[in-house]
């Protein structure tokens, strides 16, 4: 069967990459086209790369704003290639603002469309649900809370685990030692506090200069961030100078492995932690107006997901305009080793591993695909 698959971010290609080795195993004669990454080019063959998802990424209202023509040009590039590849089904991972177009362009030519790692309309814009529900013919999801959510819309997903876990065990088994990391990399002697201060410039901006002053209450630890490669190191070495924080890229992973704790922004990187074992807290900078603003425009009282999967607060969520250091300090010596939380928040993410479910979603998701692209034939 013919599948065109559409990401248009760097976890986007990550999940679309072991979704398409999922599909090759259970559809030996599948042939792919897609807009998304190396990963996804390496898993489904470099000629099918349609679009890199570095041509796609436009973040915030202004860069979108003066991108608009770029935006249009690429959605009407990938409308024409679905249109002379004629897929069994168009595969969206995420990225709603592109792919929720091509749902709706390819419902009116009659072509399925299954919707891959959901869009967080649970969180906000959530007026996407209406449109989900008229384009999609299929939702898969990778947080179990979001079952009960979609039913109460009237949408039917199905939940097959979470990819993350593959990922987090492939590369555990890479680990290096602990000396081994620490000698590679120039770190010294003592314990480890991971800092995960986002994705974007906009958010490095605004998380790693708290968590740069946090860093100072702990001269007995030693700090690391880790830096994304799409972000110039430039940024980084700004924020860090004059402190004794260290910068490794593209190790995320591997120095969460190493750590005692983490600080860390939201999203996604609060997931990974908890799922790798990693006492964390969430510290995250909003301007003022998003403070007052906060209760009316988010639909959920949290912003990780650890919290949001598990209902209720397991990690601690400092998200303020201005940060008290003394709490933010008070908070990561409490998840630290001998910290009055740490024992209590390892078992609730033992709780959420069991949650979130074992190794194979990638597979899983792709055999549940292949079913359903075969019951629609019928």
């Amino acid at each position: 069967m013919k599948y065109f698959i559409i990401a248009g971010e760097p976890s986007g290609d990550l999940h679309g990459s072991k979704l398409i080795r999922g599909l090759k195993a259970e559809d030996p004669k599948a042939e792919f086209r897609f807009c998304g990454g190396d990963l996804m080019a390496e898993a489904g063959g470099r000629e099918g790369l349609l679009l890199h998802y570095k041509e796609m990424s436009f973040f915030g209202f202004v860069t979108v704003l003066k991108n608009l023509r770029t935006i249009f040009g690429q959605i009407d590039r990938v409308k024409e290639a679905i249109a002379e590849f004629k897929p069994d089904v168009v595969i969206l991972i995420d990225y709603p603002s592109f792919n929720m177009r091509i749902a709706k362009w390819c419902k009116v030519q009659g072509i399925k469309v299954f919707y891959y790692i959901a869009p967080k309309v649970w969180a906000w814009k959530e007026f996407r649900v209406k449109g989900i529900r008229k384009y999609v013919d299929r939702l898969f999801t990778i947080f179990p809370f979001e079952t009960a959510y979609f039913r109460s819309k009237g949408i039917e997903p199905i939940f097959c685990g979470n990819p993350l876990v593959d990922d987090i065990a492939e590369r555990r088994a890479q680990l290096p030692s602990r000396e081994e990391f620490r000698r590679e990399n120039g770190l010294d002697e003592r314990p480890i506090v991971a800092l995960l201060a986002g994705s974007r410039v906009s958010e490095i901006k605004a998380n790693l200069p708290n968590m740069v002053a946090l860093s100072r209450e702990f001269p007995t630890h030693q700090f690391v961030v880790t830096a994304v490669p799409w972000i110039n190191k430039g940024l980084y070495d700004h924020y860090l100078a004059g402190s004794e924080v260290r910068y490794l890229c593209n190790k995320t992973q591997q120095t969460l492995a190493m750590s005692e704790a983490a600080v860390v922004t939201s999203g996604t990187a609060t997931l990974e932690t908890a799922l790798m074992g990693i006492p964390e807290m969430v510290l995250y900078h909003i301007p003022k107006l998003y403070e007052v603003l906060r209760p009316y425009v988010l639909k959920i009282p949290w912003v990780s997901l650890v919290n949001i999967n598990m209902g209720r607060e397991v990690v601690r969520e400092l998200v303020c305009a201005k940060l008290d250091p003394q709490v933010a300090a008070e908070e990561l010596r409490a998840i630290l080793p001998g910290g009055a939380k740490r024992a209590q928040m390892e078992a609730d993410f033992r709780e959420l591993q069991q949650l979130i479910g074992g190794e194979g979603a990638s597979e899983r998701f792709a055999k549940a695909m292949v079913r359903e692209i075969q019951n629609f034939k019928f």
